[in-house]
């Protein structure tokens, strides 16, 4: 994480240049790019999570596969991320897609990124300044991706998980009450719920890292794995995990993969 302030002070500094990403994305609201040029912080580049922090959907490999790793690296070297600097990322809604940028980055081994705690409400409260409109084209970055550097599982292996399987959606979907995108309501069987939303405080920022610690240890005990409805807020749930202390893997297809599959069980208890 890196707070309002931090953030101003590198932004300041002339040791190194930042890259900074606003990644405003959210189910069912495609104005990211609107909201972007309706006030952003300035020398931010916009990310697109749906052409470029995902390759396209498909039944077959969810909602949002993860992109192709020289897709992502063309990209990344577009925004600006360059080998050696730092890369803040943001968005308007806790870090809920934000963190996608930051899960994949982390994942293609940049290890210097970092969340803004908050996001642009944070900022904004903060007293930063905003910029409207289009910014200047990034300088062309440099960085080599190689991914894998963070874990990944697959169907097979979520199936047969045998430590905590975290589903970071909403309770109600979890319990198969509700199924608002997806074919089939519910969950993996053996996965415990662990609502993405309750990594935050009131005021959108992340919990401190002794009380999600707490939190996660009180789930359950084992090797973590995390999925949600697309691989999009399970990146969320893994930066809460690493805040406290845990590593945790990505199920990238998550319940978009799992219910187009009609041999996969599904639990609703």
């Amino acid at each position: 994480m890196i707070s309002p302030g931090e953030l101003r002070d590198l932004l300041s500094g002339n040791e190194s240049r930042v890259c900074l990403l606003d990644v405003r994305w959210a189910l069912g609201d495609p104005d990211g790019p609107q909201h972007y040029l309706d006030g952003h912080i300035p020398g931010a580049v916009f990310v697109d999570l749906e052409t470029e922090l995902a390759a396209p959907p498909s039944p077959a490999r969810g909602r949002h596969p993860l992109p192709a790793p020289e897709q992502l690296q063309r990209c990344a070297r577009s925004w600006g991320v360059t080998t050696g600097e730092p890369v803040v990322v943001y968005d308007a809604t806790g870090g809920m897609a934000a963190a996608r940028a930051w899960w994949l980055l982390r994942w293609g081994g940049v290890s210097d990124v970092r969340i803004l705690d908050g996001g642009l409400p944070a900022w904004e409260r903060s007293g930063g300044p905003i910029a409207v409109g289009t910014e200047a084209e990034p300088k062309q970055g440099d960085v080599v991706l190689s991914p894998g550097a963070l874990p990944v599982i697959d169907a097979e292996e979520a199936a047969e998980w045998t430590g905590l399987l975290l589903d970071a959606r909403a309770g109600e979907r979890y319990r198969g009450e509700v199924e608002p995108i997806d074919p089939r309501a519910g969950h993996i069987p053996g996965a415990i719920s662990a609502p993405t939303a309750e990594n935050l405080t009131p005021e959108g920022t992340f919990r401190p890292a002794a009380e999600l610690r707490a939190r996660f240890e009180a789930l359950g005990t084992g090797p973590v794995a995390v999925y949600c409805g697309s691989g999009v807020t399970a990146a969320h749930q893994i930066a809460a995990l690493e805040v406290a202390g845990i590593r945790a893997a990505l199920y990238p297809g998550s319940w978009s993969q799992w219910a187009h599959d009609p041999e996969r069980p599904v639990a609703t208890v």
